[in-house]
């Protein structure tokens, strides 16, 4: 049996460009991965199953911790069957990349049992989804290209952040083509008044599919002003949402902060930076 933490990410900052001839769009932004983490769990079996907690994924072939478990382990030359057990805390549909870091860490898991070479682990990460390979490394990054051009970042600590996920989720797809519709609109900056020391005068805080999520869902909008109101400071989303977040000093102010969140929600977590998208746990 193998067993890791599939680590959720935040984008804290996220440019988006007109799609390239393949449709993509290209990105940059700083991803950072954070506490809240699903658990991967892969094992010898008679058949191959998915088992996925909460509704929270596809429990069949088309799940992505699967998926990175099927392919490594074609790469790997193995033709035994094998179950993949994810317990979901990271709530889908939200741009925190729940479905990428279980495949980051299935991947991880089968590359460290097998010894697959490392360059075949890349080439299968880039071929899951865009943020698999961010997730296959974690911590802080600079990320470009389709997600496959990264760029460690020297650790982001000395923060943490309070994440709430509304009771609806967005599609990603829709989002980017509302984002075309709209002509490529830029998110607005976060102020450096309510960012981390770290963060200041650096790269601008924004997300350019902010505008676009707003769009489609006005929801979202009014949650993230609820939430601004209820905590005295400035509410960002994260990826395509439907994800909103907010720095705090400490996870103590962070704990105060989720426990005043009252309405609703999929999910109110506070967590802090981690090094590393994935963590093999003891066998």
């Amino acid at each position: 049996m193998m067993r890791a933490l599939a680590y959720a990410k935040v984008n804290l900052a996220l440019a988006v460009y007109p799609p390239s001839v393949d449709g993509y769009h290209p990105l940059s932004g700083i991803f950072q991965s954070v506490s809240l983490h699903d658990v991967v769990t892969i094992r010898g079996a008679t058949q191959d199953t998915v088992t996925v907690s909460n509704n929270e994924g596809p429990a069949d072939s088309s799940n992505l911790a699967f998926v990175a478990m099927d392919a490594a382990r074609r790469a790997a030359r193995i033709t035994a069957p094998a179950s993949v057990d994810v317990v979901k805390h990271i709530p889908s549909g939200s741009g925190l990349g729940g479905g990428s870091a279980d495949a980051a860490a299935a991947l991880g898991l089968m590359v460290r049992r097998y010894g697959i070479d490392p360059d075949t682990a890349v080439e299968i990460a880039a071929s899951i989804g865009s943020d698999v390979p961010f997730s296959s490394t974690g911590g802080s990054c600079l990320v470009e290209g389709r997600g496959e051009r990264l760029t460690p970042i020297e650790s982001l600590e000395g923060f943490a952040l309070v994440i709430v996920v509304p009771p609806f989720s967005l599609s990603t797809p829709d989002v980017f083509g509302r984002w075309d519709e709209m002509g490529g609109p830029s998110g607005t900056p976060l102020s450096d008044g309510v960012l981390p020391p770290v963060l200041r005068g650096g790269l601008p805080m924004r997300n350019d599919l902010y505008p676009a999520a707003a769009s489609l869902d006005p929801r979202i909008d009014d949650w993230r002003a609820e939430l601004a109101v209820l905590w005295g400071t400035e509410v960002a989303m994260t990826g395509s949402g439907s994800a909103l977040f907010a720095f705090f000093v400490g996870l103590d102010e962070a704990l105060d902060a989720a426990d005043v969140v009252d309405t609703p929600t999929r999910a109110v977590e506070a967590v802090t930076p981690v090094r590393h998208g994935w963590e093999p746990l003891d066998e």
